[in-house]
């Protein structure tokens, strides 16, 4: 069945659980871009971010609950399974990058922590404006557009984490180097999860268009 068709009552639930997910993957995303461009009360601002990750671990338990009590699905259950793990690991990974900046008691954040949320904050609106292109598939160019973005974000995370690393390892403090490779890894990872995200678009519309 092509997506084209999904007017089932029942299909509505996947397609607004995964809006709500993403909903959540920019929430998470433009408080991290806060976080950083107001750099003050860091544990209160990271609660918020757990309450976030909460939301999203959340979505996604309902996801799979219902996809084991759902005989027809609008798509195959492989595909939500792996839409709902990936947006979930999207704000996971932006939820543990958030925590290692009060596990190292960071002071005062850099240039590359900055650039690293300003990607992965580009890369949510990309995955938002993905999902809801989702429900008809009447526009699958928007949605590949999204994946072209997303992927061209990668990359520059890529850069961003080698020009970071770079620069961290003409430093001479050792636990300096441990503490600021472990965030920008984490960052990094994030953007993995986003092209992730486009990855699963790409497969449904290869599969339904």
């Amino acid at each position: 069945m092509g997506l084209k068709s999904w007017v089932v009552p029942q299909d509505k639930f996947f397609f607004e659980l995964f809006e709500e997910q993403a909903e959540i993957v920019c929430e998470a995303a433009d408080l991290l871009v806060n976080i950083f461009a107001d750099y003050t009360n860091i544990q209160e601002k990271y609660r918020q971010m757990k309450d976030l990750e909460h939301r999203g671990d959340a979505m996604a338990h309902r996801a799979y609950d219902e996809l084991n009590r759902t005989f027809i699905t609008p798509i195959e259950p492989e595909e939500i399974s792996r839409l709902v793990t990936a947006l979930d690991d999207v704000i996971d990974f932006i939820d543990s990058g958030a925590n290692m900046l009060l596990i190292y008691e960071i002071e005062k954040p850099d240039t590359f922590m900055v650039e690293f949320a300003s990607v992965i904050r580009q890369a949510a609106e990309e995955i938002r404006t993905g999902v809801a292109g989702l429900r008809t598939l009447n526009d699958p160019e928007t949605i590949k557009g999204c994946c072209i973005e997303i992927n061209r974000l990668e990359n520059q995370g890529d850069d961003i984490l080698s020009n970071a690393l770079y620069s961290l390892f003409k430093t001479k403090d050792p636990v300096e180097i441990i503490k600021l490779k472990d965030i920008y890894e984490h960052f990094e990872i994030a953007t993995d999860k986003c092209e992730d995200v486009a990855d699963v678009f790409a497969a449904i519309l290869i599969r339904h268009t």
